[in-house]
């Protein structure tokens, strides 16, 4: 069975993933590198010079070309704007949110201008925060609160759900 993190960019999905993998002997696979494999760009490159529908686009057809097993996937934060990604990946396997309350969130997010994160003209992190929390809730199987934890408290967290 394949695990799938969900949650905000700063979450930890991709740190936490690979920690994960090893802790359960899993392989690990995070979409942000595949899609910067695809598109040979970093994903705010991408982002900026083909615009976020372009890039929400790719997002999605690299999730709906996944075929893995046994494998921890750490997903991009805007995954969850795609219903045929998320129905794809619940296919594989068991979705897991990584839950980080906002301040937390935005104490962690200190390149906000290159990281890559979905943001329309406008819009704060808050707003995306607030706008994506209800998706996360709505397509995960559980719900692991990271807030305040240490990595490996996460990851005992995690393992201790998906048992």
């Amino acid at each position: 069975m394949n695990i799938i993190l969900i949650g905000m960019s700063g979450a930890g999905k991709s740190t936490l993933g690979i920690l994960l993998a090893k802790a359960i002997g899993k392989e690990f696979l995070d979409t942000d590198l595949l899609i910067q494999k695809k598109t040979g760009a970093l994903l705010q490159n991408t982002i900026n010079q083909q615009g976020i529908k372009a890039f929400l686009d790719i997002e999605e057809k690299v999730i709906m070309s996944m075929k893995v097993e046994n494998t921890v996937i750490a997903t991009g934060g805007s995954v969850i704007y795609s219903k045929a990604a998320m129905n794809h990946l619940k296919k594989l396997g068991r979705i897991v949110y990584l839950y980080v309350p906002f301040d937390e969130i935005e104490n962690r997010v200190n390149n906000i201008k290159s990281r890559g994160i979905i943001m329309r003209k406008g819009r704060s992190l808050k707003d995306v925060y607030d706008e994506r929390t209800p998706l996360y809730n709505h397509y995960c199987d559980t719900v692991v609160d990271c807030s305040l934890k240490d990595v490996e408290a996460c990851v005992e967290a995690i393992i201790l759900v998906i048992k």
